[in-house]
């Protein structure tokens, strides 16, 4: 059984027992949380898609760790100007531990 979830402005299709790194939530370590925004859920051959929200589901998630990603490194030049700008950026997550995905 698999769900698409609807966090931090993105999708994810998750399943019973897997770890995904969405953007950060503001809860502790240890924590189970509810996710309600389930865009659909298949079972094998059988997919139910919401109108946008399946009425009803909802997905179990425990919080394993938070985090920062690797750096992006951005550099700007412009050409001829002597114009050079570099800059880095760590974004943060939260790794999710899926549980029971409820209908």
């Amino acid at each position: 059984m698999y769900a698409v979830i609807k966090t931090g402005g993105k999708q994810y299709r998750v399943a019973s027992g897997e770890k995904i790194k969405v953007e950060q939530i503001a809860a502790d370590v240890g924590q189970e949380i509810v996710l309600d925004q389930v865009l659909a859920v298949g079972n094998g051959g059988d997919l139910k898609i919401g109108t946008p929200l399946v009425s009803g589901a909802s997905v179990k998630a425990t919080i394993v760790a938070h985090g920062k990603h690797d750096k992006v490194r951005i550099f700007k030049m412009r050409r001829r100007k002597h114009y050079q700008k570099r800059q880095g950026h760590r974004q943060q997550f939260t790794e999710l531990q899926i549980g029971a995905i409820a209908l």
